[in-house]
This record gives C-alpha cells, sequence and structure tokens, in this order.
C-alpha cells in the first residue's frame, strides 16, 4: 500500500518535523492541520514549485501520509501520483538587459516578461503607447513594441483580444502596464520570476510564428518614460480616453532557459461502502504547487505557500487519517471520495486540466469536485462566498451545512476577479462535473483591512509563510465545515445534479 510507484530523481521522504501547532487553537484537530501544514509549507519544501526536488519532496510526503490513512492508490498505473511532463522556460536575467529610452529596467521589479518560443533573442524597436490598445487605437504598430494600458484588460475592451489585433498588425510585442489592478486584489510587485510553464505536449503542438516580446509593465516606472505618466494613470483607472505617446526606442539583449521538468498529481481513493454508489464519486482537491524560489522580498527567496495552499493539502491529508481508518473499521462513506492533490495550479491549472483530459478515474462517475484554495483564515468566518452555489444542488448542501453552523453564503459579488475559473474546480466543472469552490467573504471595516492586507503583502510572495496571522478558531470553524460537506456529499440520498441553466 506505501509503494510510490513514480520516483524523480532525488526525490526523498521527509519525517515530521513540522512546525510546532499553533497553542491558541481550539482543539487538537485544528492543531493537527496546522502541524501537517509546517510539513508542507516549511523552507525544506523551498515553496513546492512545480517541476522541482522541493514539490517532489512534499508530493511523496503526501502520498506517503495517503498510504498511512489507507487510501487506495489511484494514479497512472495504480501508483500514487499522475507525472505530467513540462516545457518549463524562464528569462536568465542575469544574463539579460532591457532598455526603453536609454534606461534600463529591472526585472520581475519594473518589469516581468513572459517567455515563450517567440521571444527574441534581441530585439530594437520603437516604443509606442496606445491607450488601452483598442481596435480604434491600435492604428500602425508595425515592428514597434506596444504599450497598452490595463491589467486586467477594461471593460470597455470586453471581448476584444489585444494581444491577437497586435500581432496581426505585425507589432513586435505587447507590454501592459499593471493597472489598476482588482478590488480588494491589488497587484504586487516583485513578481517572482519571468517565466512560462505548460505541459510539453501543449508546447510540441503549439505553433511558433513571428518574434513577439509579450510582459508585464510596474506603473510605478512610467514616470521614467514619459512626463505625462500621471496623466495616464489617473485617466486610465477612471478609464477615460488615452493620450498616444511615443515613448522612445527599446533594446533588449534577452536569455531564455529551456528545460524539460515532470511534476505530478497525487491521487488517492477513499472507497464507499455502497456498491450501487460505486460509479458516483465525490472528489475533494487542492493543489499542492507553490512559486518555490523567486525574486527577494526583505532578503527572503522563499515562496512557501502556507495558505495557498499548503495548508489545505493538509486539510485533505487530515480528513484522510480521520476517514481512511473509519473506512478500513466498517464505517465509511457511502460513495468512493477522491483526494485530489494537483499539480501546476499556479502556471495555469495544469494538473486539474491534465487530470480531466486524462483520468485516472472515469469522468462520467464523477459526481461532484469541492476544491479547496482561495481559502484565508484572517478573521472570524460569518460569510462565505461560494462559487457554484446555484449552479448544482452540491450548493443547497452547502447552504444547510453552512446555515446550520451560523455561517452566511453569498454569490460571488466580484465576478470581475473570475474566481470561479481561477481554481482548479473548474477544468472539472467544464468537462461536466458539479463543483463548488470557498471564499471567506468580508463583512466590515475589520475584515476587509486584514483581507486587503494579506493580499497586499503575502499573495504569492514570501510571506505567505507559517507566521501568517490565523484565526483559529475561524480556520477550525471552517475545516469542520468542509469535513461535514464532504461527509454530507458522500452520502446524500440522491446525485447531485445541475440546475437548469447552471453547466457551464
Amino acid at each position: 500500500m506505501a509503494r510510490l510507484k513514480w520516483v524523480a530523481g532525488g526525490l526523498a521522504l521527509l519525517g515530521s518535523a513540522a512546525h510546532a501547532g499553533p497553542g491558541a487553537a481550539p482543539d487538537a484537530e485544528t492543531r493537527g492541520w496546522w502541524a501537517l501544514t509546517g510539513e508542507l509549507a516549511s523552507d525544506a519544501m523551498e515553496g513546492r514549485d512545480t517541476g522541482s526536488p522541493g514539490y517532489d519532496r512534499a508530493a511523496a510526503l503526501v502520498a506517503k501520509r495517503f498510504a498511512e490513512a489507507g487510501l487506495k492508490p489511484s494514479g497512472t498505473d495504480r501508483g500514487w501520483f499522475q507525472p505530467i511532463d513540462f516545457e518549463d522556460l524562464r528569462l536568465t536575467e542575469a544574463r539579460s538587459r532591457f532598455m526603453i529610452g536609454g534606461k534600463r529596467l529591472a526585472f520581475n521589479r519594473e518589469l516581468q516578461l513572459v517567455p515563450s518560443a517567440a521571444t527574441p533573442r534581441v530585439l530594437s524597436a520603437a516604443v509606442t503607447f496606445r491607450g488601452y490598445c483598442g481596435k480604434d487605437e491600435i492604428g500602425d504598430v508595425r515592428a514597434k513594441l506596444v504599450v497598452c494600458y490595463g491589467r486586467p484588460a477594461p471593460a470597455r475592451l470586453k471581448g476584444f483580444d489585444r494581444a491577437a489585433a497586435l500581432q496581426a498588425a505585425g507589432a513586435a510585442g505587447m507590454l501592459v502596464i499593471a493597472a489598476p489592478g482588482l478590488p480588494g486584489e491589488p497587484i504586487r510587485w516583485p513578481f517572482a520570476y519571468s517565466r512560462s510553464v505548460m505541459p510539453l505536449e501543449n508546447a510540441v503542438k503549439s505553433e511558433v510564428g513571428l518574434a513577439w516580446l509579450q510582459g508585464v509593465l510596474n506603473p510605478d516606472v512610467l514616470a521614467r518614460l514619459t512626463a505625462r505618466a500621471g496623466e495616464i494613470l489617473r485617466s486610465g483607472a477612471a478609464e477615460r480616453d488615452l493620450p498616444q505617446v511615443e515613448l522612445g526606442s527599446a533594446a533588449a539583449q534577452l536569455v531564455v532557459e529551456r528545460r524539460i521538468t515532470r511534476s505530478a498529481n497525487v491521487l488517492g481513493l477513499l472507497p464507499g461502502t455502497d456498491p450501487a454508489l460505486a460509479d458516483q464519486v465525490v472528489v475533494i482537491s487542492a493543489h499542492l504547487d507553490g512559486y518555490g524560489r523567486g525574486e527577494p522580498v526583505a532578503g527572503d527567496a522563499i515562496y512557501n505557500g502556507a495558505l495557498d495552499d499548503a495548508a489545505y493539502v493538509a486539510l485533505l491529508e487530515q480528513f484522510a487519517a480521520m476517514r481512511g481508518g473509519q473506512s478500513r473499521a466498517g464505517k465509511g462513506l457511502k460513495r468512493p471520495v477522491l483526494f485530489a492533490v494537483f499539480t501546476g495550479e499556479e502556471k495555469g491549472l495544469w494538473g486539474s486540466r491534465w487530470f480531466t483530459a486524462h483520468p485516472t478515474v472515469p469522468l462520467a462517475s464523477l459526481a461532484a469536485v469541492i476544491n479547496l484554495d482561495q481559502v484565508r483564515p484572517l478573521y472570524p468566518l460569518k460569510l462565505m462566498t461560494v462559487h457554484g452555489l446555484k449552479e448544482s444542488s452540491l450548493g443547497d448542501l452547502v447552504r444547510n451545512l453552512a446555515n446550520a453552523r451560523g455561517i452566511a453564503v453569498q454569490e460571488d459579488p466580484e465576478p470581475e476577479r473570475n474566481l470561479l475559473r481561477r481554481s482548479d474546480n473548474w477544468p472539472l466543472m467544464e468537462a461536466g462535473v458539479p463543483g463548488a469552490s470557498f471564499v471567506f467573504a468580508t463583512y466590515d471595516d475589520a475584515s476587509r483591512a486584514k483581507y486587503r492586507d494579506w493580499y497586499e503583502r503575502r499573495y504569492h510572495h514570501p510571506a505567505d509563510d507559517l507566521k501568517t496571522p490565523i484565526d483559529w478558531q475561524a480556520a477550525a470553524d471552517f475545516n469542520h465545515f468542509f469535513m461535514a460537506l464532504t461527509e454530507a456529499a458522500a452520502d446524500a440520498p440522491g446525485r447531485i445534479v445541475w440546475a437548469p441553466g447552471g453547466r457551464p
């Protein structure tokens, strides 16, 4: 049961060198959960980057925990793992340089590039700012590097693909000013690195066209490039019309390293007790990968990813330990439960996309997916945003269980953030599996301040570590809710079904 069939080179299992559990936690379960989190989010795991030795160590540890809990391997060839080969393209910052108007820009602090097979090794081009880069703003941009306002794209550009339009117009590339950001989710600099990762299968199929540069520009650098920076940023934030401004010439030398790596989903199955429901598998999922090592912040270069998402892989481990043992004693759940720990979420939901395209459990047998990501227990759990609340009968279970615990629920109040499609539940929902995911909603000035502070200082930064200030009662409340929801879905008297018009 404990065998690890796929083992990456140099992979090693760690023991129980977890950080001490939080003394303020309200119960032993919560202390145990945080101890498991400490194993996965420690510096020894080096941030669990997709395709890294640190990720492999963490994946081996999760598989070991699943085996100890009595789950059955459910990966490729009946092992714990579903390995994926990746193409990893990364800008070598130390050997590269980028200048606009004779001013050198710092990679990842002032400029983040998205490497691709089309990234030029040498660039010499005029640089022009074309407002939002809407259809009527682009004009003649042949062989020019075009700067566009707005990340994400302003509402006025809905349905218009700026990058495709600029490529069709013969531009040399596109840099998007990273402003104004989204409510509650400010854009944070520095970025960890300039890098792109995709399954090798996708990379091989992609076509390489003309040279093309793409990246993100820190709005703070705009003042170094034009005297009209203040006007541009103020008008852009208000979505007023923007001027066309010439920014001089770009000169760049870029070195992109290409590597082939391997990273694996970890998959374990808790069999159900009712043979008649064996074809209705409930999936509970979280992503193991983080950002790994990246641009240092305050001297710290390890992006530990404690809440994003080590803590909720740890919750799956804890639930497996609690329910797996009960299953062996004949007190299990009626439906099977698939514990899906995905890789590559931070690089484009690649692990869950791969599983959906190459299922190790028949896709038609998946009854529901309950995904854990974006969960931030920073303040009391009074209100919860539920993605998928009205789309299926799973939402009814969520509402009933939450309300019984004094937790109000709501639909997504911030659809512009597109959170439903940014987590691992989405590929499965697209494939027809009813799903749900959760966010601690804010409800007063104190909760809003804590939420924003976390996104400003910790999200996708090294400070998302084991020192993150946790509201331990809120963490316990959510953990108990999740376990109760999984049990209710697995033991529900009827099949979970889509609501009319609810399926994506």
